[in-house]
C-alpha cells in the first residue's frame, strides 16, 4: 500500500510533535513549580541562588528535545 503524501509531511508531523512536546514540558514545569513552596522571602542570597538555579535549569531542561 502507497501512501499519496508529501515527503515533507513526515518532517512536519515530527516538528509538529516536538513543538507539543515542548508545550507539555514547560506545562509540567509551570505546574511543578505551583507545588514548591515560594522562596520570596528573607532575602537571604542563598535562597536567592537557589531559585536562580532552579530557574536556570528549568529553561535547560524544557529546551531538551
Amino acid at each position: 500500500m502507497q501512501l499519496n503524501t508529501p515527503q515533507a509531511a513526515p518532517s512536519a508531523f515530527r516538528e509538529d510533535l516536538s513543538d507539543y512536546v515542548a508545550n507539555l514540558q514547560l506545562h509540567m514545569t509551570l505546574q511543578a513549580r505551583n507545588l514548591v513552596p515560594s522562596l520570596s522571602g528573607g532575602g537571604d542570597s542563598r535562597e536567592a541562588l537557589l531559585h536562580q538555579t532552579q530557574a536556570t535549569f528549568e529553561k535547560y531542561v524544557s529546551r531538551q528535545s
